[in-house]
């Protein structure tokens, strides 16, 4: 069998010019059997035909940017994506486990064929057993065949702090001769929504704090790099985020063996819009489609405990033509017949589409009564999950007329910052995902930006001092930022909202005698801002306005070489303090790599990055010189980058400018291990080489 994980944006697969198989929604895999196919005496050709032919609001990414593998396995055997896990009794002393394998090459026959399984322990411990006989002379094509309850004692729950996976390892038996053996791996937690309490993930109360963004990866584009999401998932973390909408398709498998392992709750979107034209990235109608898309999507993806939520769509009352099946009621039609489909494959989950921000009717923004008519749309009203993209302050009224509804904001604007989230119920809501928080290629306010960069962090993953204020809220641990405006801030309008960045830095490298407005970013009760031990007053965090919440402004502070200072309190007690330092002249170079594990396989990759130093270690922000990276052993370069979105160079090469002082080099290891040298080298400064070594 040849495994494609995904074409982009979609594609055919031949072997000796013969064509085996194609997807047409290139987000989602196939299968292929290619038995018959293969010459097995000599030379075999695989050509992938991709088309980025198609409508796409974002970078798409081109050709095989997802795994492929060549499975061989007995003609009876699990069928694809055939292994189905679930818990639904948990306590503290006991778990039940049930399982659900798919067979497929059984059908009609006679013999007495086990199905077995074991459930090792996070620490590879034996915990259970199963077993059962498949079904015999069956007429179907496949078979899914329950196996008795495993119950599971003293169990490890999975949780965001704790993401504790099992393995179930399925084996199939003829004759007394294992056949096929499949792992799974798995968590033991539960999932519970109701209007109430919004979201119990183990029976706690969990609010979601999270990111909706497109899948590129910065400089290495749409291919789904292990490392690359790992690092993702790491900084998101490290600031308090716990979770992540896949707008608006189906991510890598990777990306959700990773989310497993990091403990990052998923909304797991299928598509945009629901068209067969505007928006569609499909090359055949989305009505032929969906109920195709529908089971290999779910089936993938429903052993994954990061998985709590299933999105069918995006942003569909903004047209009526948008919302699938032509039933003239907004789609509502269309998303029934879609939820059977789902829950035949998973009844374990809620669905749900997230709306754009119109109201019953289809009222906009530029609608006489759309500040009277306050109205949720009809699709919101029926889904499992009420998902509205932004309109927090329109959620009270909404549920006077759906008292019901759950609501979750399955997109919150940056330039709002923490209102969204405060201004919410905390309580009785699931929580929102602030949209396009990293930076992404595509939908860009124009050259010479590149993409999307009203965000939090840059899309190499360096923080703005504003994804401070989100930390102060996401994170219970006392803290204090500042950030020092650059210029004045930009805003637009999009999807009926206006949206925007603080254009502000975190450094006090600047020009003397100017006067400049500063943001000290906290979630304790006061703060004190001092510039070289001369006060400059303290000032309170407005609790009460959800529009100021966490962020002090100080206005004309005047720039003098030295320190700037911001001191927290809470009860007139020091918390928290976050200080900037002038630096000296930029006099070498600093190399920091971040894979501590750097695997031999071909595929992992290693993440230089190398900044501008004073004479004592200090980085030094405003050197733009030019870097030039040289590496030699087995690995090769495949990106340079420097973070900044409206840069015109390329990420091939082994040049970039430092931007802000700090440039970034991604290395690919070869499938033999070795030792690794990367030199670093601006014109002025001192250079700097590194030994690395992948095994």
């Amino acid at each position: 069998m040849l495994d494609i994980e995904g074409i982009m944006l979609n594609g055919d697969v031949y072997l000796n010019g013969e064509k085996v198989g194609g997807t047409d929604y290139g987000y989602l895999g196939f299968e292929a059997d290619i038995t018959k196919r293969i010459n097995y005496d000599g030379d075999n050709a695989v050509a992938v035909y991709a088309s980025t032919r198609g409508n796409s609001r974002w970078y798409t990414g081109g050709g095989l940017f997802r795994d492929v593998h060549l499975i061989v396995k007995d003609s009876i055997s699990v069928a694809r994506h055939g292994v189905f896990i679930t818990t639904p009794e948990i306590s503290a002393e006991n778990a039940k486990v049930n399982l659900q394998v798919e067979i497929e090459g059984f059908r009609g026959k006679s013999a007495d064929m086990e199905i077995s399984v074991k459930i090792f322990s996070p620490g590879g411990r034996l915990v259970g057993e199963t077993k059962t006989i498949a079904p015999k002379r069956s007429k179907k094509q496949t078979d899914e065949v329950p196996l008795p309850v495993v119950n599971v004692a003293d169990p490890q729950l999975w949780d965001c702090e704790h993401p504790n996976l099992y393995t179930a390892e399925i084996s199939l038996s003829l004759d007394g001769k294992i056949i096929d053996n499949v792992t799974e791996k798995f968590g033991i937690r539960s999932i519970e929504f109701s209007k109430e309490y919004g979201f119990r993930l183990n029976g706690k109360k969990v609010f979601l704090k999270g990111v909706a963004n497109h899948h590129d990866l910065g400089a290495v584009g749409a291919a789904a790099h292990e490392f690359a999401i790992e690092r993702m998932f790491k900084k998101l973390k490290e600031f308090g985020y716990n979770h992540i909408r896949t707008s608006h398709n189906p991510y890598s498998e990777s990306f959700l063996r990773l989310a497993d392992k990091y403990g990052i709750l998923i909304t797991d979107e299928l598509y945009d819009k629901w068209s067969n034209k505007d928006y569609w990235a499909g090359r055949v109608p989305w009505t032929d489609i969906v109920f195709r898309n529908i089971p290999e999507w779910i089936k993938r993806d429903r052993n994954h405990p990061s998985v709590i939520m299933w999105s069918l769509g995006n942003e569909l009352q903004m047209r009526e033509d948008l919302a699938g099946f032509p039933t003239g009621d907004w789609g509502v039609t269309t998303y029934r017949m879609l939820d059977i489909l789902v829950k035949r494959y998973d009844p374990t989950r809620k669905t749900t589409v997230a709306m754009y921000p119109s109201r019953a009717g289809g009222i906009s923004k530029n609608d006489l009564d759309f500040n009277t008519k306050i109205l949720p749309p009809e699709l919101a009203t029926v889904t499992d999950i009420a998902s509205f993209n932004y309109r927090w302050m329109n959620y009270s009224e909404y549920l006077k007329h759906a008292p019901d509804m759950i609501i979750y904001q399955s997109e919150a604007t940056t330039n709002e910052r923490l209102a969204p989230y405060f201004g919410m119920d905390r309580e009785k809501m699931v929580g929102l995902a602030y949209w396009g928080a990293i930076e992404y290629w595509g939908e860009s306010r124009g050259w010479p930006n590149k993409g999307w960069s009203f965000s939090y962090f840059d899309h190499a993953l360096n923080p703005f001092p504003q994804a401070y204020l989100i930390k102060s809220a996401f994170n219970d641990e006392s803290m204090v930022y500042i950030g020092i405006v650059d210029k004045a801030s930009e805003s637009m309008e999009w999807n009926e909202q206006t949206i925007g960045t603080l254009n502000i830095s975190d450094h006090w490298n600047r020009e003397e005698g100017k006067l400049y407005n500063v943001f000290t970013f906290t979630n304790a009760d006061k703060v004190e801002l001092l510039v070289n031990g001369k006060s400059f007053g303290i000032k309170k965090n407005d609790f009460k306005d959800v529009s100021k919440r966490n962020q002090i402004l100080w206005q004309n502070i005047p720039y003098v070489e030295g320190k700037i200072t911001a001191i927290a309190r809470i009860d007139g007690k020091e918390v928290a303090r976050h200080q900037l330092e002038t630096t000296g002249k930029a006099v070498a170079l600093r190399l920091e790599p971040e894979n501590n594990n750097w695997v031999a396989d071909g595929m992992d990759l290693q993440y230089i990055k190398v900044c501008a130093v004073d004479n004592k270690g200090r980085k030094v922000p405003t050197v733009t010189r030019e870097v030039v990276f040289d590496v030699s052993g087995p690995a090769r370069l495949i990106a340079v980058d420097n973070g900044d979105h409206k840069s015109n160079e390329l990420f091939a090469g082994n040049k970039r400018q430092l931007h802000n002082g700090f440039a970034m080099a991604v290395l690919r290891s070869a499938q033999s291990a070795g030792k690794v040298k990367i030199k670093a080298s601006v014109a002025g400064l001192k250079n700097v080489e590194m030994n690395l070594e992948t095994k």
